[in-house]
């Protein structure tokens, strides 16, 4: 088990890395400036994560923070950046499947001829290879661009379900994890490619920084796990405050609610917000995705709202049997040394009359 856990955490952390060369080769490719390579070093910082790993945490993932996740977003993002921000005007007039063809039928045969008289198959190889690069980059930018897009999200859903676990999250809480990766992944995309794509966008160079900057802001959940584990309460005064009781209770919503808020869906409908309604720009799925937007912010919003009053109801409930309300992670001997003013702070907030405060110590006693 160990040495599939070291293999899935080198495996994984090698894809990132290829991943994101391939990156740094396209904006090299493009601005035609070696000293872009210079990006390829920011996989140093990955290389050293792995040794840390490796060594304290034997392969195995953190609490609630992937680093790996983190640092990969480092290495490539840079990358996409200046590859949306040049978007040059290269003509796509060939399909995929047409460069693949020529690539597997013309000049593999021309490869294979001129290293026919060869004594072994080493130099075959490599004219292969290079004949199969220099068509790859006769593939048009704006191709290129979206097929790293694609490829750089579907690594990051595939890479966190290969990086090994830590003890603090459960495979079922990896699968719900995954699945709403999936969903995630599927909208910023959809972002990207949706907003970047209108021409009078790719005519401002403000809009366009703004968008990849919204963008970048919404990649940050992809290296937090907190929306499907619940943040643990300590036997502490300040634990107790009504606050810290709901963010015990309802830790992994509340937090499922405040990244859609703040950092996908809520973005997302301000910039687009500010396409329709300020620059003027319309089209039928802008308006469709704002549309979305603003019922993902609605159904949240009222989500918060019945967490909240289902909260209220219980403290009530507990506040008028006499009862100390703790948080159901707390040890039972914590619940039970509940202090006098913990009960009244309970009750304040629950707006309970005067008399019935009075009368609920002694009907418990």
């Amino acid at each position: 088990m160990e040495l599939m856990v070291l293999l899935n955490a080198l495996v994984t952390r090698l894809l990132f890395v290829l991943h994101s060369l391939i990156g740094v080769w396209r904006v090299t490719a493009v601005k035609k400036e070696p000293k872009y390579w210079l990006l390829a070093l920011l996989n140093l910082l990955l290389c050293l994560e792995t040794g840390l790993t490796l060594k304290f945490k034997q392969g195995r993932g953190y609490k609630w923070f992937s680093p790996a996740i983190f640092l990969y977003l480092i290495c490539i993002v840079p990358s996409l950046w200046l590859l949306e921000i040049h978007h040059g005007t290269q003509y796509c007039g060939n399909e995929p499947g047409a460069v693949q063809v020529n690539v597997s039928n013309q000049d593999f045969n021309q490869s294979r001829e001129s290293s026919h008289g060869s004594e072994g198959t080493d130099h075959h190889i490599i004219q292969t290879a290079k004949v199969f690069v220099n068509q790859l980059s006769t593939i048009c930018e704006s191709v290129w661009t979206l097929a790293l897009h694609q490829t750089f999200l579907l690594l990051l859903v595939v890479g966190r379900w290969l990086l090994p676990i830590g003890v603090e999250i459960t495979r079922d809480q990896l699968s719900q994890l995954l699945l709403m990766f999936v969903g995630t992944a599927a909208d910023i995309l959809e972002f990207a490619s949706e907003t970047l794509d209108i021409e009078d966008v790719r005519k401002n160079y403000v809009l366009i920084n703004a968008i990849l900057a919204v963008w970048t802001w919404s990649m940050l959940q992809f290296p937090l796990d907190l929306a499907v584990q619940h943040i643990g309460c300590k036997p502490s005064t300040s634990a107790r405050r009504i606050p810290s009781l709901l963010l015990c209770r309802y830790s992994a919503e509340l937090w499922n609610i405040g990244v859609s808020l703040f950092i996908q869906d809520g973005p997302f409908f301000i910039v687009r917000s500010i396409l329709m309604g300020h620059f003027r720009i319309f089209n039928q799925m802008l308006v469709f995705f704002t549309a979305k937007n603003i019922l993902v912010v609605t159904l949240q919003l009222y989500r918060l709202a019945v967490i909240t009053l289902d909260f209220r109801a219980s403290v009530l409930q507990k506040s008028r049997k006499g009862e100390v309300c703790c948080c159901p992670c707390e040890p039972y001997e914590a619940r039970a040394h509940a202090t006098g003013h913990q009960e009244n702070e309970m009750k304040e907030f629950v707006a309970v009359p005067p008399k019935e405060e009075s009368q609920a110590p002694s009907e418990g006693h």
